[in-house]
């Protein structure tokens, strides 16, 4: 029901955009006598007319009420911005406590991680105190050269096994 309410107090299409220049006076003559000839026979946009006109009554009526209703002081800007600043600053605070634990135990976090890398790099430097050498670091001389030496009595099959027997005893030179 409501929506044939609306459908009945719309204005025809092709006058409903002259409408409020009809209302304010805006048209020129010959549109103002086109449009009071289609107000005078069409009831739709009567009723739409009637409609922007009380309209129009009731906002001038609360314009004037609103004049007569004691205005802001010349302060009250600076008084609501500073209300503002007050309150952001009130903010910042209590958010500043979570980021400052959180720069600490980031902070804590990069000391201990420089810290094991130290440590690391130091037991890497020798300074662990580690009185066995490692095996990489072994002379050759100290390695009995029995163990890499090849078997003088087998002689190789073919070009692979031949180049097999060369590297193994490339690595009893090193």
């Amino acid at each position: 029901m409501a929506a044939e309410t609306n459908l009945s107090n719309a204005a025809c299409p092709e006058y409903e955009a002259l409408l409020e220049d009809y209302l304010n006076g805006a048209l020129c003559d010959a549109n103002v006598a086109a449009t009071a000839q289609h107000l005078e026979g069409c009831p739709r946009c009567r009723r739409a007319a009637d409609a922007a006109l009380a309209s129009t009554r009731w906002l001038r009526e609360i314009g004037e009420s609103l004049n007569d209703r004691p205005q802001p002081s010349p302060a009250f800007p600076r008084i609501v911005m500073a209300r503002i600043r007050a309150a952001e600053a009130a903010q910042a605070v209590e958010g500043e406590g979570f980021w400052q634990y959180l720069v600490a135990l980031a902070r804590t976090f990069a000391v201990t991680a420089t810290l094991a890398v130290a440590l690391l790099a130091g037991y890497e430097a020798g300074w662990g105190g580690n009185p066995e050498p490692n095996v990489a670091s072994m002379r050759p001389t100290e390695v009995p050269s029995y163990l890499f030496a090849p078997d003088p009595v087998t002689l190789p099959a073919d070009e692979g096994e031949a180049l097999v027997m060369v590297t193994e005893s490339d690595h009893a030179t090193y």
